[in-house]
C-alpha cells in the first residue's frame, strides 16, 4: 500500500512541475487535463503527507520518552503519543478508502425509474411518495430533475415514472437506492383500518454517453400512437407517443409526456441507451461475479431492500440493519444519513476485498 502511495506522491509532484511549464500553460486543453488529474490525486497525496508527518511525530515522541526528562514532560509526551497513535489509525483508514478503485460512473447524470410493484393502487400511491422524496433530495443537492416519461393512475398514484437527474455526483449518491422499497401503512382506500404491505421498485441507471452506446437505425423499431391519461388536450389527441424497440435485445421504451413526437423519440433514445449500457455493464459484472443478483428483482415484497413503516414512523434498510424513526423527514428528502451509512458499509466491504 505504501509503495503505491509513494508512486502517487511522485506523480503528483510531476504534475505540479508540468503546471508551471509555459508550453503547457499556453495549451489550455492539456493544462485543464493535468489540472484535473492533480485535483483527483490531491486528497490522497495530502492525506499521505499528513500520515507521514504523524508517523514522524510518533517517532519523535518515543525518542523523547527514552531520554531522561522530568515527569511533567514525560506525561505530556505520553498524552501526545496516545493522540498521535489514534490519528495515525484514522489516517490509515482514510488512505485505504482513498485507494479504492473509483467507480467511473459516479460523476454521471442518472436515470431514476420508479415503478409500482405488488399492492395495486396503494403501490402506485407510494411510488408517487418516493418520487416526491427523491425530488426533494435532488432539490437539496442542487440537482435538476427532467421528466422523461410517466404513467399516472386515476387518483394520483404512479404506475411508472422515469426522470433524468443532472448535477454533481448524482450516481455516486443514488446508486444504493436500486431495489425493492416496501411500505406498511393503512391505505387511503382501506375503510377497515387494516395495515397493508405494498412494494415499489426503484432502478438507478447512469446516463449513457453516445460514444459508449451506438444504436444503428436498422436495429430500431419505432411506433407512434396516441397518448392517454393526464397531459392536456394536445397530448391526448395526437399521435405523439413513441414506442422504441431495440430488436437485438428486445428492450422496449415508451415515451409519451411531450406533445412532440420528435422530443419523445429523443427522450426514448436516451433512456434506451442508458438501459443498454447498464445491461452491458451488468453482463460484465456477472462474468466476474457469477452469483450477482439482478438490480431490482421482480418487485415482490420478499426482495425488499428497505421498509417504510408508517404506524411506527420507522424506516429500516435491511442490507445494513439500519433503523431510523424519522419517516416524515426521510420522505421529505432527508436521505443523507441513510446514503452515508450505505456508502460507509460498501466501502468497508470493498476495503476488506482489496486487502
Amino acid at each position: 500500500m505504501f509503495q503505491k502511495l509513494q508512486e502517487f506522491e511522485k506523480k503528483y509532484q510531476e504534475l505540479e512541475k508540468q503546471l508551471s511549464q509555459p508550453d503547457i500553460v499556453q495549451n489550455q486543453k492539456e493544462y485543464q487535463k493535468i489540472l484535473k488529474e492533480r485535483s483527483r490525486l490531491s486528497p490522497l497525496v495530502n492525506t499521505f503527507l499528513q500520515y507521514q508527518k504523524t508517523c514522524k511525530d510518533i517517532e519523535d515522541n518515543k525518542h523523547i520518552l527514552n531520554e531522561e526528562i522530568d515527569e511533567g514532560l514525560r506525561q505530556l509526551a505520553k498524552e501526545d503519543l496516545t493522540l498521535l497513535e489514534s490519528q495515525k489509525t484514522k489516517l490509515e483508514n482514510e488512505l485505504k478508502t482513498l485507494l479504492l478503485p473509483k467507480d467511473s460512473r459516479d460523476e454521471k447524470n442518472t436515470l431514476l425509474e420508479i415503478r409500482a410493484g405488488t399492492g395495486g393502487e396503494e403501490a402506485a400511491l407510494f411510488a408517487s411518495d418516493l418520487f416526491r422524496m427523491y425530488s426533494r433530495y435532488a432539490e437539496r443537492k442542487g440537482w435538476r430533475v427532467e421528466l422523461m416519461d410517466s404513467n399516472y393512475t386515476g387518483i394520483g398514484g404512479l404506475k411508472e415514472i422515469i426522470v433524468l437527474i443532472t448535477g454533481n455526483n448524482v450516481f455516486s449518491d443514488l446508486k444504493y437506492e436500486s431495489g425493492v422499497h416496501r411500505v406498511q401503512r393503512v391505505p387511503k382506500t382501506e375503510s377497515s383500518g387494516r395495515i397493508h404491505t405494498s412494494a415499489v421498485t426503484v432502478a438507478v441507471v447512469p446516463e449513457a454517453d453516445d460514444i459508449e452506446i451506438d444504436i444503428e437505425e436498422k436495429d430500431l423499431k419505432i411506433e407512434v400512437f396516441r397518448s392517454s391519461g393526464p397531459g392536456g388536450q394536445g397530448v391526448n389527441t395526437t399521435d405523439s407517443a413513441v414506442r422504441l424497440t431495440h430488436i437485438p435485445s428486445g428492450m422496449v421504451v415508451v415515451c409519451r409526456d411531450e406533445r412532440s413526437q420528435i422530443k419523445n423519440r429523443a427522450k426514448g433514445l436516451k433512456i434506451l441507451k442508458s438501459r443498454l449500457l447498464e445491461a452491458k455493464q451488468r453482463e460484465q459484472e456477472a462474468q466476474e461475479r457469477a452469483e450477482r443478483k439482478s438490480q431490482i428483482g421482480s418487485g415482490d415484497r420478499s426482495e425488499k431492500i428497505r421498509t417504510y413503516n408508517f404506524p411506527q414512523s420507522r424506516v429500516t434498510d435491511h442490507r445494513i440493519g439500519l433503523t431510523l424513526h424519522q419517516l416524515d423527514q426521510i420522505l421529505d428528502g432527508n436521505l443523507d444519513e441513510i446514503i452515508m451509512a450505505l456508502r460507509t458499509h460498501y466501502q468497508t466491504e470493498a476495503i476488506k476485498e482489496t486487502l
